[in-house]
């Protein structure tokens, strides 16, 4: 055993795999997560990290932490530029998530899922008259690509030919309500500008 292989701790692959990405309930690091979140918080905390467990919703990650009032960080954590198109899909999935769960009566299940078919109808709904929405559906795979790469989504039934995705609940985290309603101001005004 090499002096290095000594310093390991039980948790230290859980740590590596919150760097990483985010983990959910059914990884396999997900109990070391839960049970050992003091001293994997009290490490993160050293590079500017805070760790945050959603355990209702099943999912846990990293999260930079301001390190002064104009909200810079450490800056471990690269921030992505999505693009608009990106950026108004990733809103249409934080719409219709938020819709799912504010739904008293939709008893489908704690998870939401949505086919190819119903994200094309809510993105149609979403987008004002004006805007390019014919161009924008041609493109629509590659924008759903880039938000699985990045865990917002997963692919659940590819063989069917309307494909279903998993919304992940992390969304909640990277979109909050007045980004929403932000983003859907600046949209309109944009429109009615062109």
């Amino acid at each position: 055993m090499n002096s290095l292989s000594s310093n390991l701790k039980e948790y230290s692959l859980a740590i590596v795999r919150l760097l990483k990405g985010t983990i959910n309930s059914d990884d396999k690091v997900w109990d070391d997560v839960l049970l050992y979140r003091k001293p994997i918080q009290e490490y993160v905390n050293v590079i500017g990290l805070e760790l945050i467990i959603k355990e209702n919703d099943g999912y846990a990650f990293l999260k930079q932490f301001p390190i002064d009032d104009d909200d810079n960080t450490i800056g471990l954590v690269s921030r992505k530029q999505l693009g608009f198109e990106t950026s108004v899909l990733l809103v249409v999935l934080r719409q219709i998530l938020e819709d799912f769960e504010t739904n008293p009566l939709d008893f489908t299940g704690s998870e939401k899922f949505i086919d190819n078919e119903e994200l094309i109808n809510q993105i149609e709904l979403f987008l004002p008259e004006k805007y390019d929405k014919v161009g924008y559906l041609k493109k629509l795979e590659d924008y759903i690509k880039r938000i699985e790469k990045l865990g917002y989504i997963k692919r659940v039934d590819s063989d069917d030919p309307n494909t279903r995705y998993r919304i992940h609940k992390i969304i909640k985290e990277k979109v909050n309500i007045d980004a929403l309603e932000e983003f859907k101001n600046k949209l309109n005004e944009y429109v009615e500008s062109i």
